[in-house]
């Protein structure tokens, strides 16, 4: 799903948006053969998400940039790891650290997200396994970095888009009931005109709405915005004739209880939708034998030291 491809269109869009005309601060001021060596490290726990896209937002301007991730995608991480190191011209460094930061936390705040959903509903089921799987409820443009940063957390995908999977939603259901169809004969005519690999998911918000959709033959039955009594009440009444899945009002608070129900699938667009971008920074330092160029030498035809910050990380512009 995340390919090199979308990652490499994804960054050059970023890239051109950050910098559509050069990057006037490090060409003005940063000496063009001046070479700088950084490490990504992590200022608070959690779930590693992305090192391919940040490995590539460096190779995009400027390939001869050394990057080695020190940890794989899914990785658990604490305060103070080193996660990667990054080595080349300075100009590049500083030129493409916000790009790969931005993608790589948002990409680990969402992985650390899921874990905390996945561990949440694994305390809480006895013999059932559930699982925990995102939405369509993704930043337009990004949505297969959220996905993969997902799974990475230990969470599943829901369908990646609309060609993936029928999935007849309630604004669906009304449209058939304005034109006075019938559910279960609807849904066995949708399955005699689709693929034999094509699902199909349907949408109920009442029980009652669950008979006319299991005497159709859908393969998974959405309980959507249920209260636990009735989650319970449903997973008894489908009696494993189809997948179920619960939706609505999943939070990290209910996360658990849901899961109790016996339920096999809990979608929540809280994964991806308003998730908080873990802070991590990128500490650079100068290797002042091989970069400090002849424009800033001092007066007195000494080398001067270039000073940066302890860090370009999470909160610099």
């Amino acid at each position: 799903m995340l390919t090199t491809a979308t990652i490499e269109s994804a960054l050059r869009l970023a890239l051109d948006e950050d910098a559509p005309w050069g990057d006037i601060t490090g060409e003005t001021f940063v000496p063009e053969h001046a070479v700088a060596s950084a490490v990504l490290s992590a200022r608070e726990a959690g779930v590693f998400a992305g090192g391919e896209v940040f490995a590539r937002a460096f190779s995009l301007v400027d390939a001869s940039v050394e990057v080695d991730v020190s940890v794989a995608d899914g990785a658990v991480f604490s305060p103070g790891d080193r996660l990667a190191t990054v080595s080349g011209a300075a100009r590049t460094v500083l030129r493409a650290e916000r790009i790969a930061l931005n993608f790589c936390q948002r990409m680990s705040g969402i992985a650390t997200q899921t874990k905390a959903f996945v561990d949440a509903a694994a305390s809480n089921t006895t013999g059932h396994r559930v699982r925990i799987v995102d939405t369509r409820k993704t930043t337009p443009g990004l949505r297969a970095f959220e996905k993969h940063a997902v799974r990475c957390g230990g969470g599943h995908n829901h369908r990646f888009g609309l060609s993936d999977a029928v999935m007849v939603k309630d604004n669906h259901l009304a449209v058939l009931a304005g034109e006075g169809a019938d559910v279960a004969a609807a849904i066995r005519s949708a399955r005699a005109r689709l693929s034999h690999t094509t699902t199909i998911e349907v949408e109920v918000d009442r029980l009652e709405q669950i008979a006319p959709v299991l005497d159709g033959g859908a393969d998974i039955i959405m309980l959507d915005n249920f209260s636990l009594a009735d989650l319970r009440a449903g997973v008894d009444l489908i009696a494993g004739r189809a997948i179920v899945e619960a939706s609505g009002n999943v939070t990290l608070d209910t996360v658990a209880d849901i899961a109790a129900t016996g339920v096999d699938v809990i979608s929540s667009g809280a994964l991806t939708h308003s998730v908080r971008a873990i802070d991590l920074g990128l500490d650079l330092d100068l290797d002042l034998e091989a970069s400090i160029d002849a424009d800033f030498e001092t007066d007195a035809g000494r080398e001067a030291t270039i000073c940066v910050g302890p860090s370009i990380g999470a909160g610099s512009n």
